[in-house]
């Protein structure tokens, strides 16, 4: 009865529980979860914003100064002196035509002051500007009282949107005429398809004059003004009749600017940042994959919450169930000292046992260390011991020959490579992620220069040329010099095996972007199909049986990571293989750059 009781309570203060967790849940944890993911969303789509900002502004700053390059064209003023001089017209035409196709413009025609088209660029066209009057448009006005003329508008002879500059064409301090260019907007939209978010470009009247979405193009945005109908009508901007409304619901969620179009959420963001053309760009972004993130990381904690309440209600219905049990071995510890003895003693084995299990766990997790730190030193010293063997048989040569300067030189660079070979034993730590060796500014052309004298001798005995261009400025990177030599010299030395005898290795160092690269190609068979997915797993190799662990390339990737860098490779395509190791650029230390 008793026990019946305690199962009843213990379940309604696990659903008690499970509850109040709920309600915690439902009131801190999700709206903080929503809005740090609705809040990074809006980061990237400002992002993209100012991506689509900076490309339009860009465009505008290039395309303006062409209608008065254009204008100061002579012909175009003996044109406009002279319209009825038909071979003029024809040169002009022409010159018009050709200058549209170097600029990409859609359209460059010459207009005289009232407005009437003497050439264009489409004078071959079916729907030609010439014979047309523009003198309703601004820019024509602007242009012709001596200004740069700027509008955008749905061109009244081609119906194609497009963005006009306009400029004055003169004879002296006479204006003769005005000539303009214009560009279509078709290539803005067409390169916005690939972007995350979905772009607006509205004008001062709040009509979509751009979108990535052709069914939100030439929209209103908001409900139109009569006196801006009349002005829109005046101009022939747009086609009035046809701006229909684009209904945007806006409101602010977490401090984030929502927009609801056709029933779609998306996080908005809008700028002026070409308010000099009159356009205000506007990325939309779905909120739903922002949401959909937000809900399963809610899940998963809800999850592990409702686990962790779970097994804590366990747990302490199992230390209940054991008091009472020790309860009940108490009243009937005088009958059963026999049995609780033996207990005793079995429960004393099993935990000696169990001791014995740990210590000798706890030893073959030491072996096994040792085994890696075995490895990794093995790799370590075996390329500098090469190296102090080779300057010692050059010394024993030059010992022969009576040459003590270069016994002293080689015996100099067997003690410069002891000390490295001591450095590495102080400083390494198995190639983990917490090295051993202090990571800092080095300097990369001496730690080459290092690398290429340890591979000296395996390059010479394999009869194989080695093309070197060093680094200009003698850069420094972030890294450690023994290991970074150490990469280098295993590529090196990849490189000697792939190409064989006779081959040829070119070994480069240039800046990359704001860092600096290193590659080393040979002119072998290059790497097989199957390797560039599995070429840095430990124990990968594409060497003959007992040539090799396959630990090299491994070690070397984790070097290069650990030292913020990359380390990459694949097959040239003038064949051979090309690996390469792309570091972080460091600033000269204060020591260096006094010297």
């Amino acid at each position: 009865m008793f026990a019946r009781m305690s199962q009843i309570s213990a379940g309604w203060r696990l659903a008690l529980q499970l509850g109040l967790a709920a309600l915690i849940l439902a009131t801190l944890v999700w709206p903080r979860v929503e809005r740090y993911f609705l809040r990074d969303a809006a980061q990237q789509n400002r992002v993209t914003l100012q991506l689509v900002s900076d490309g339009l502004r860009a465009a505008l700053d290039r395309y303006a100064p062409l209608p008065n390059l254009i204008a100061a064209k002579p012909e175009l003023a003996r044109l406009l002196q002279d319209p009825d001089d038909a071979r003029l017209t024809e040169r002009v035409n022409d010159l018009l035509l050709n200058t549209a196709i170097s600029v990409t413009a859609s359209d460059v025609y010459l207009m005289d002051m009232d407005g009437l088209t003497l050439a264009a660029s489409s004078y071959r066209k079916e729907r030609s500007f010439v014979g047309r009057n523009f003198s309703f448009r601004p820019y024509f006005t602007q242009a012709a009282a001596g200004g740069l003329g700027r509008y955008f508008a749905l061109g009244i002879t081609s119906g194609e949107r497009g963005y006009f500059f306009a400029a004055p064409v003169r004879d002296g301090p006479r204006i003769l005429g005005v000539v303009a260019v214009k560009f279509t907007v078709e290539p803005f939209e067409a390169g916005w398809q690939a972007a995350s978010s979905n772009i607006l470009v509205t004008d001062n009247a709040g009509i979509v004059f751009m979108a990535s979405r052709p069914d939100w193009r030439l929209r209103a945005t908001v409900p139109l003004t009569p006196r801006a109908l009349s002005v829109i009508r005046a101009n022939q901007q747009y086609p009035a009749d046809r701006l229909a409304l684009l209904d945007i619901g806006r409101r602010d969620e977490a401090g984030v600017d929502m927009a609801v179009i056709n029933g779609t959420e998306y996080i908005a963001s809008s700028g002026d940042a070409l308010a000099s053309a009159g356009w205000t760009v506007t990325a939309l972004r779905r909120a739903a994959p922002a949401r959909l993130q937000a809900g399963m990381l809610f899940a998963a904690i809800a999850l592990l919450v409702i686990l962790a309440i779970c097994v804590a209600s366990y747990l302490r219905h199992r230390a209940a169930q054991r008091v009472q049990v020790h309860k009940m071995l108490e009243q009937r510890v005088e009958q059963r000292t026999s049995a609780l003895r033996h207990e005793i003693e079995e429960r004393r084995r099993t935990e000696e046992k169990l001791r014995r299990t740990q210590a000798g766990l706890v030893q073959a997790g030491k072996l096994s260390a040792l085994g890696q730190m075995s490895a990794a030193l093995s790799h370590e010293f075996n390329q500098p011991l090469q190296a102090v063997k080779a300057y010692a048989e050059n010394a024993q040569t030059f010992l022969d020959r009576g040459e003590t300067g270069e016994v002293r030189d080689n015996i100099g660079r067997i003690s410069r490579m002891a000390d490295r070979m001591a450095a590495i034993s102080r400083h390494l730590r198995n190639f983990a992620r917490r090295p051993g060796e202090a990571i800092g500014p080095v300097p990369l052309n001496i730690v080459i220069d290092d690398a290429l004298a340890v591979s000296a001798p395996k390059l010479k005995s394999s009869d194989v040329v080695l093309d070197y261009t060093p680094a200009a400025d003698a850069p420094w990177v972030i890294g450690g010099h023994v290991r970074l030599q150490q990469v280098a010299v295993n590529l090196i030395s990849n490189a000697v095996d792939a190409v064989g005898g006779r081959g040829r290795i070119e070994l480069r160092a240039a800046r990359h972007g704001e860092g600096w690269r290193v590659t080393v190609r040979d002119n072998g068979p290059g790497l097989p199909e199957n390797a560039s997915e599995q070429m840095f797993d430990p124990f990968f190799t594409t060497k003959p049986m007992g040539q090799g662990l396959g630990l090299g390339l491994s070690i070397s990737y984790n070097i290069v990571r650990d030292f913020g860098g990359t380390l990459w490779g694949e097959t040239h395509p003038d064949g051979g293989a090309i690996f390469g190791i792309d570091l972080i650029a460091a600033e000269v230390p204060m020591t260096e750059a006094a010297e």
